[in-house]
């Protein structure tokens, strides 16, 4: 027998809905709504009612610059380049935390929402992305320490801190193209989630986050600029600490280059898998 006209659709229709490419990118924009709400519910999560996220925001940096500080600047006495070693290392901190904090937190957005997944169609990209914008909330309250770190050692921005936007827009972009991958992966090999710590540690030993890049040889800055994150995190400082030392060029732009072909192999990466995501979470 027929079915009925009024029979309801099935989940199938609502998941797979609306997949071409072509309407795509016009579905992220019709799901702006969700985006909000999923980004504005981990905030409030993170935050309403509890001091402990706040801050843990401000206390875990901060930890880290002051062990940094020591270690790097007290008892190794690596150069500062004429800045007080605490801001050095912060403002090094600023944008590997967020890098750091997008990883962990877009690696496991796809698997904390997996009944919002398997029920309805949505662009699954709106996760990881709003996944990237609680870590960068998190982002702008550790800048707080900065300020405050700044004003205290009396150590005024040049006209360069016009230019922080842009390395902003960088660090966003290596962290949403890693996230992406990770985010993917950890869907397909549910224990890759145990790969994310180790490369968040070891990836912080490798980044000039608690000494200057300056003490890197010449002949193997090339090599140490293959980490992304050294040009973004050369470019933070280059804006913020306003002394003489100069943007080590060839890094910076091997970074930019190194940071769209995550971008964009990423979100490539997370489209080829999308289709399946409903299926296997």
């Amino acid at each position: 027998m027929a079915h009925s006209s009024q029979e309801p659709l099935s989940s199938e229709f609502f998941i797979a809905a609306g997949r071409s490419e072509q309407q795509y990118w016009r579905d992220l924009w019709r799901y702006r709504e969700l985006f909000y709400f999923l980004a504005w519910r981990d905030i409030l999560v993170r935050y309403k009612q509890t001091a402990i996220g706040i801050v843990w925001a401000l206390l875990r940096p901060f930890l880290t610059m002051v062990v940094f500080t020591i270690v790097f600047g007290g008892l190794a006495k690596l150069p500062s380049n004429g800045v007080p070693y605490p801001i050095l290392v912060f403002s090094a901190m600023l944008p590997w935390q967020f890098f750091a904090n997008s990883l962990s937190e877009c690696s496991n957005s796809l698997i904390t929402n997996a009944n919002l997944i398997s029920k309805v169609y949505f662009p699954r990209l709106v996760i990881p992305t709003s996944a990237v914008i609680v870590s960068f909330v998190d982002f702008l309250i550790s800048g707080m320490i900065l300020v405050g770190l700044m004003a205290w050692y009396g150590v005024a921005p040049s006209w360069r801190i016009l230019t922080l936007p842009f390395f902003i827009a960088i660090a966003f972009a290596a962290s949403m193209g890693t996230g992406l991958w990770l985010a993917a992966l950890n869907v397909k090999y549910r224990d890759f989630r145990y790969v994310v710590p180790f490369l968040v540690q070891f990836g912080l030993y490798i980044s000039p986050v608690g000494f200057s890049s300056n003490i890197v040889p010449e002949t193997w800055r090339w090599l140490y600029s293959l980490n992304p994150m050294v040009g973004v995190i050369d470019g933070f400082r280059w804006a913020i600490l306003g002394n003489d030392t100069p943007l080590y060029l060839p890094s910076f732009i091997s970074s930019i280059v190194l940071v769209l072909v995550l971008l964009f192999g990423g979100i490539r990466y997370f489209r080829a898998y999308e289709r399946s995501f409903a299926d296997v979470i």
